[in-house]
């Protein structure tokens, strides 16, 4: 294990105001069961706002200075006491607060191997969303290959890699939503074999025609609001419905009614109050299957922009700009420790 106390470097800081600050901090050294990761690369979530808000989650604070972003993907570049499960110089993905940092801390559970093959800036873009994706379609709604899954939301980042696993996990029709007929043909290039525009097209009615007046066996809602309450009638009965993102707003009047005649599972989920332990399983479950998925090139980040570490203001511009078709990226390449030669060694 290495000793990096008397080291600094710049990084990405929240908690003194609505927008991140650049600042010294020391870089950290690894305690039990941690790695350290040299980060090449480090993508923006829609949490990264709320974390700036004091919204993420029932315990946010934003009185406290924290480093700020998620998710990072880059090397490991010392391990601490414990750690057998993985090694210095391995290329990870990885999920952990601090990670807009030349240097971050992240429990070894929480990191996952990844090709050689992947690039730095694709490869930031993939830990919280398969984490959240695979999680959602699998662990929690059961999916089985064979079944067809609608994901309403498809062109945010998430949904987008929710559109591939589906696909490379068997589902039978994958059905889409976007409110731009300008993405359309993204949503296809990634696997949807049915898009609808909720702006112009009625959902249960075009997700109907698209499954034989079934409805879908899993619904996967990215955006909530008053949508979320259509999708009881876009899914079959029986089927589920997963709410995971509410970018359309956190309510919604729902027809309890269509729920119980249906005979509908509804579920919620969010990773800003899941255990560490909760967090591992998830990242373990993510080996098996989704690791060669990507490996192979059937389920890939799509990114919409890459922004050096100096333009991380801009960065969190364009996701409030509610533009982005993929994930924001920020290129950590330029941003070291605070004076030559003062990093691990």
């Amino acid at each position: 294990m290495t000793s990096t106390s008397t080291s600094t470097m710049r990084a990405l800081l929240g908690g003194a105001g609505p927008d991140w600050e650049v600042r010294d901090v020391p870089v950290p050294t690894p305690g039990p069961g941690q790695v350290l990761v040299r980060v090449r690369a480090a993508a923006l979530n829609r949490a990264d706002l709320y974390m700036l808000q004091g919204t993420y989650s029932p315990d946010a604070r934003t009185s406290e200075l924290f480093t700020a972003g998620f998710e990072l993907a880059g090397e490991i570049e010392a391990v601490g006491a414990g750690v057998e499960s993985v090694g210095v110089g391995a290329r990870v993905i990885g999920v952990t607060l601090g990670a807009f940092a030349p240097y971050a801390l992240v429990d070894h559970r929480h990191v996952v191997v990844v090709p050689g093959t992947l690039g730095w800036t694709e490869a930031a873009g993939l830990p919280v969303g398969l984490a959240t994706e695979y999680d959602a379609l699998v662990t929690q709604a059961g999916f089985r290959a064979g079944q067809s899954v609608l994901v309403v939301g498809g062109t945010t980042s998430i949904g987008l890699l929710a559109v591939q696993l589906a696909k490379a996990l068997g589902a039978s029709r994958v059905i889409a939503t976007t409110t731009s007929d300008g993405k359309a043909d993204t949503l296809r290039a990634v696997g949807a074999d049915v898009v609808v525009n909720t702006a112009t097209e009625n959902l249960a009615e075009a997700v109907g025609a698209a499954t034989d007046g079934t409805g879908a066996d899993i619904v996967l809602d990215h955006v909530g609001g008053p949508l979320f309450a259509d999708t009881f009638l876009a899914t079959r009965v029986g089927g589920t419905v997963v709410s995971i993102g509410r970018l359309a707003g956190a309510e919604s009047s729902v027809d309890l009614d269509r729920l119980a005649f249906r005979r509908l599972r509804v579920l919620g989920t969010t990773f800003s109050v899941r255990t560490p332990e909760e967090i591992a399983d998830v990242c373990a479950a993510l080996v098996p299957e989704v690791v060669p998925a990507v490996a192979d090139g059937r389920v890939r980040a799509v990114v919409d922009r890459v922004f050096a570490f100096d333009d991380a203001q801009a960065a969190a511009d364009r996701m409030r700009s509610n533009e982005a078709l993929g994930k924001i990226v920020l290129d950590m390449a330029g941003p070291v420790v605070g004076a030559p030669g003062t990093g691990p060694s």
